[in-house]
């Protein structure tokens, strides 16, 4: 679990002396990364603004404004009067229909949302899409995606989507995206205080421009369900303690995130939850092409491999794993419950020589 970081702490990082504005946006989604967001913790949301020096032009969740009193910050930023440091933009963009965007209208202004995007986005001098809607298109992009759901710069695993490909923010840098479904407060936090602070680069940035703050680590990390996986010791069905991998459609060795080690309010995640990974963080994640707890497979075997394993190898070291499955992880594996305890009494071996002898 990482510690959390004190105001103290924070403060010693002498935030910027020009403040850092923001304005966030939602679109296509459900405001479920704004909830995670708010839920931040170590430090708290407010903590981590103030230390970092953002000063937050219009939240939907914690601004006041509302009908011309925003529109018109609107404007302000349009016209140079005001600067924009960091657009934010939560949910995929409507494109449709048509190309239109006339699905998703801003209110009061007789314009789509994605003409607004589009603008303020060339006025920022950061773009974050916060959340797999907005850096991808997501779950609004699911099915037949009538309403021709994009994320900012990426449509699914292509890149493009509402801004380009090319796109640059006036920093230099592509769309900054923060993708998860939700995503975890601290993922976002994190990322905009580094913005803000001026030290985040495009180096810190992986292949699909994710923050590998958190994209160099594997849900597998962590895990509390490794023991079982070690032996390839399975669970069978929903409340099975055993591994979700084989048959439960758990994608937590290829997914790239550190759920299992920066925990969800201290103490949570998806597995610890006894989900399994659907691997939120990727790119068409919302349409694996199988119900999502359901592991497929081609002769028996998992069509998704653990990331960095050859098939062959896979294959022999389940095959000797499962060869020496403990009795205690077997019977477990496929109960709601600890039946078999570990066996021995745990007591250490302080005390006694490598002999075994008493000193």
């Amino acid at each position: 679990m990482n510690k959390p970081v004190s105001k103290t702490e924070i403060e010693k990082l002498s935030p910027k002396a020009e403040k850092q504005t923001l304005l966030w946006l939602q679109s296509g989604g459900c405001g479920g990364c704004s909830l995670s967001l708010l839920c931040a913790e170590g430090p708290d949301l407010i903590t981590g603004f103030e230390a970092a020096g953002i000063e937050v032009l219009w939240h939907p969740s914690l601004s006041l404004e509302t009908g011309a009193e925003f529109t018109d910050i609107l404007h302000r930023i349009l016209s140079g009067e005001q600067r924009l440091d960091i657009l934010c933009l939560e949910g995929s963009a409507m494109c449709g229909p048509n190309g239109t965007g006339k699905f998703h209208m801003m209110a009061g202004t007789g314009r789509p949302m994605i003409d607004w995007i589009k603008d303020l986005s060339s006025h920022a001098k950061h773009v974050v899409a916060v959340g797999s809607c907005a850096a991808f298109g997501g779950i609004t992009a699911a099915g037949d995606n009538e309403v021709e759901a994009v994320g900012l710069s990426y449509d699914g695993k292509e890149p493009g989507g509402l801004l380009g490909s090319d796109f640059r923010s006036q920093s230099g840098l592509p769309v900054v995206n923060i993708a998860g479904c939700p995503t975890h407060p601290n993922w976002v936090l994190e990322t905009l205080m580094s913005v803000a602070f001026g030290s985040f680069t495009e180096a810190q940035m992986d292949d699909l421009e994710r923050p590998r703050s958190y994209t160099d680590h594997l849900v597998h990390h962590g895990c509390p369900r490794n023991e079982f996986y070690e032996f390839k010791a399975s669970a069978e069905q929903p409340s099975d303690l055993g591994c979700m991998m084989e048959h439960m459609g758990c994608l937590g060795t290829q997914a790239r995130a550190d759920c299992n080690t920066r925990l969800w309010n201290g103490s949570g995640s998806c597995l610890r939850g006894g989900y399994a990974c659907i691997n939120c963080t990727a790119p068409k994640f919302e349409e694996p092409g199988h119900p999502f707890m359901e592991t497929p497979k081609i002769a028996g075997i998992p069509i998704g491999l653990p990331t960095d394993m050859p098939k062959a190898w896979f294959v022999a070291l389940a095959s000797l794993s499962k060869a020496a499955t403990p009795d205690r992880l077997r019977e477990n594996a496929t109960a709601d419950h600890i039946k078999v305890p570990p066996s021995g009494s745990g007591a250490s071996n302080r005390g006694t020589t490598r002999e075994g002898k008493k000193k």
